[in-house]
């Protein structure tokens, strides 16, 4: 992660150390802050970069989520006196649409011996009759991390005002028999019942270099007990910071029980990697018996395998949304500001907008969509179909507020024979997509949008594709090519990729969410994301424009597209 020391987070409550005053090392990558920060920022009333329709605190520093009630909760780690990390609490709001979002008090801030030294993350779980649950890492007096329990004060109220902690804090610790590393050893999952109706969780962790998923369960979810192996570990992936575990239908988009098992799911296990900020996933199967998970054939364990989102996007969480019968995904988007710049706008960290996850009919991945309730933004639409976009072209997209918009774009190629051919040595992604950026003439592509883009094109951010002819298929590759996002030489504006697992015979889908600073973008319908964080210096509110491109030397057809400005939802 760039500018900043260190990300810890889980349960969708998210926070990143930044060296400061007062660290008291534990390990290289792991610090404990004794005396909080307070930074006054200088922010002004000019706001280009803040976003219209993502969730983020008015605000300073942030960074789970659950539905209780029919209302959705989302708490998070927050600094309310400061645009760096510090003073972290647990801040809470609640949402009838996952759109609009209302404040209320922090719900957990530090007050036990468990817990006096910060807060971190935790997960939620429902327990029989409905009765909400977090556990969540404690730093204690010792500085050691540990798991403690919290519980709503009044369970008749609908928005979860109060939280009670458990005075058996806390639950789950290392000892000198169990040998956990106490540096290493947080981010508690949602729990699931097993078929000898104990409860399990588990926590990430680490020895040397091999990830660990730890493994607890309890009859009672107050009292429990260590098991024998770990869930899972691999080798030579350090940390696991924010696991998360759970089944998918192989049948359909519709979400499952995190307690369900059997024939009719596959299970999805996730994890954060502390090293290099990224995260990866694998689809396996769970023994619940000799409670083992065991990644499918060919399953790559480490960051260059499958991954929910191939950009700026680490510490994610899913719940399942009983309303609505689906899983949905959370991730947090990293900054690519500078720490100065952070405190001179008065705010830094931002999530993603929720999506939906199902199993793809390969049943080899993931595929994900931003939920439903984010379309009923959308005005002024503008659309576009069956046009000639020859090699070499730039359209503009009029009528939409480019700064704010929701574009979805399909392309159809029908002459392949001039496809570069894919090197056998070409098997990194972000690399060949730094290497062949938008500005890179090709054949068939690079082509796509151009979007925060100034009117000279001097500040662009480039969602493209490039159409390379394998062994035995066509390869698709997705890039987000931020080279060009600012002229600000003070951001991070790494590019970023992925291969798409498309057959590009058919059409070629593209859909971006753009927000001032923020570009999600979605390919093939969703079977690879990419997150952009950007801040132009030109290409900012009516100054931003969108376009169409083809710096290919094949034509390709626009075979749709829709456009809409987005309306500005109410967040906090």
């Amino acid at each position: 992660m760039q500018n900043m020391a260190n990300s810890k987070v889980g349960f969708f409550l998210f926070f990143a150390l930044l060296v400061g005053h007062g660290i008291v090392e534990l390990e290289a990558s792991h610090h404990v802050f004794k005396n909080l920060q307070t930074v006054q920022s200088t922010a002004s009333t000019n706001q280009p970069y803040r976003t219209g329709y993502h969730f983020q605190p008015p605000r300073n520093w942030i960074n789970g989520l659950m539905v209780y009630k029919g209302l959705y909760h989302l708490f998070y780690q927050y600094n309310p006196k400061g645009a760096v990390w510090g003073n972290i609490v647990w801040a809470h709001s609640t949402s009838k649409d996952l759109v609009n979002w209302t404040p209320h008090d922090p719900a957990i801030y530090p007050s036990q011996p468990s817990d006096i030294n910060g807060c971190w993350s935790g997960s939620a779980t429902l327990l029989p009759g409905g009765k909400p649950a977090i556990i969540y890492t404690g730093i204690d007096t010792k500085n050691s991390q540990v798991q403690n329990l919290a519980t709503p004060k009044n369970l008749s109220d609908p928005y979860l005002r109060e939280w009670i902690k458990s005075p058996k804090n806390p639950l789950m610790q290392p000892t000198s028999q169990n040998q956990i590393n106490a540096s290493s050893f947080r981010d508690p999952t949602t729990a699931w019942l097993g078929p000898d109706k104990k409860w399990r969780v588990i926590i990430g962790s680490k020895i040397n270099r091999q990830g660990l998923a730890i493994l607890y369960k309890s009859k009672d979810f107050v009292n429990w007990v260590q098991a024998q192996t770990p869930l899972h570990s691999a080798k030579d992936t350090g940390m696991w910071e924010c696991p998360d575990f759970f089944p998918v239908s192989v049948s359909g988009q519709n979400g499952v029980d995190t307690s369900l098992t059997g024939p009719s799911v596959k299970h999805v296990f996730k994890v954060s990697l502390d090293d290099t900020k990224h995260e990866y996933y694998t689809i396996g199967s769970y023994d619940n018996v000799k409670d083992i998970y065991k990644p499918d054939k060919g399953s790559v364990e480490s960051d260059s395998g499958l991954r929910y989102d191939y950009g700026k996007f680490y510490a994610s969480k899913t719940f399942l949304d009983s309303v609505k019968n689906r899983r949905i995904l959370w991730g947090w988007i990293n900054e690519s500001s500078s720490v100065a710049d952070d405190i001179k706008k008065g705010w830094a960290g931002v999530h993603v907008i929720p999506r939906k996850l199902w199993l793809a009919k390969s049943g080899k991945q993931l595929t994900q969509w931003p939920v439903a309730e984010i379309e009923k933004l959308r005005a002024n639409h503008v659309s576009l179909s069956s046009k000639l976009l020859k090699g070499g072209s730039v359209i503009k997209v009029p009528g939409v507020t480019a700064a704010q918009a929701d574009v979805d774009i399909s392309f159809e190629i029908s002459d392949f024979k001039k496809a570069e051919v894919l090197k056998p040595s070409w098997t990194n992604p972000q690399l060949l997509c730094s290497q062949k950026g938008a500005s890179v003439k090709g054949s068939l592509g690079p082509f796509g949008l151009l979007v925060l883009a100034s009117k000279d094109l001097k500040e662009n951010t480039a969602v493209f594709f490039r159409i390379f002819k394998g062994q035995n298929k066509y390869v698709v590759l997705m890039c987000s090519d931020q080279s060009r996002s600012s002229l600000n030489q003070d951001n991070d504006k790494t590019t970023y990729g992925a291969f798409l697992d498309v057959d590009p015979l058919r059409q070629l889908s593209l859909r971006s969410l753009i927000d001032h600073s923020i570009v999600e973008s979605f390919g093939g319908g969703g079977k690879a994301c990419i997150t952009a964080r950007v801040y132009p210096n030109l290409a900012i509110n009516n100054a931003a424009h969108l376009y169409i491109f083809n710096n290919g030397s094949e034509a390709v057809k626009i075979a749709k597209l829709n456009a809409w400005s987005m309306k500005t939802a109410k967040v906090n």
